[in-house]
């Protein structure tokens, strides 16, 4: 059941994937194997399901919130301290269990390269000092509630950063689902699913009320 769960998240997240920032080649060029950083920074990432966001203490230690089920299954600190694979992350996003904890630049990174305070560029609201961004960053160590679309990594950093939590990976998903929502043809498709379940495992209160509320909370919604 886990593997199930663990392989329908992972084809959700890579859809999603899909909608993540594009960079042109001018947005690229920031990006460096070794960035010169200073404690504060905000440091972004892209991993395989999604851009990963931490923020930089010095001494080659970045701090970043991230979901994982490690901490659910053992106390064990030897086992929770390797990088989350991507498997310990989509578990923990299933759980809702996360930490800011705090990692090397190479963990963080995770092999990819790293974009450093390019965020400023996007978001209207001014940077805090780097010292203060870094005490946010200190302060916020440790459990932490996790939401995949309120309380993600990136509102983490944008917390300590601007001193607003947001996230435009939350904003273009939301806007995808409001588009797809807003589609007419959404809801012809879920009738004929609908219809189809009907008659595949007969007329039941389990089959005939979600095709009958569904289609019509989106006709309403759209």
């Amino acid at each position: 059941m886990q593997d199930s769960l663990t392989f329908l998240f992972e084809k959700i997240f890579l859809l999603c994937n899909v909608f993540k920032t594009s960079w042109s080649p001018d947005e690229c060029a920031p990006k460096c194997a070794a960035p010169l950083l200073r404690r504060g920074d905000l440091l972004e990432v892209e991993r395989t399901l999604f851009i990963h966001f931490g923020i930089y203490l010095g001494d080659n230690k970045v701090a970043h919130l991230m979901p994982d089920i490690m901490p659910v299954l053992t106390n064990d600190k030897e086992l929770i301290k390797p990088v989350v694979t991507n498997k310990r992350l989509i578990l923990g996003c299933i759980y809702k269990n996360a930490s800011v904890r705090v990692d090397s630049v190479e963990d963080f990174a995770y092999g990819a390269n790293i974009l450093v305070n390019d965020m400023d560029k996007k978001i209207n609201i001014h940077a805090m000092s780097n010292e203060e961004v870094a005490k946010r960053a200190e302060k916020l160590i440790g459990a932490i509630p996790y939401s995949l679309l309120w309380n993600n990594c990136e509102h983490f950093v944008t917390y300590c950063r601007y001193g607003t939590p947001v996230s435009q990976q939350t904003e273009k998903f939301c806007n995808f689902l409001k588009m797809a929502i807003r589609d007419q043809r959404s809801v012809l498709l879920t009738s004929l699913l609908g219809v189809m379940s009907i008659l595949y495992f007969g007329v039941a209160p389990t089959t005939t009320l979600p095709t009958i509320l569904i289609p019509f909370t989106l006709w309403m919604a759209g």
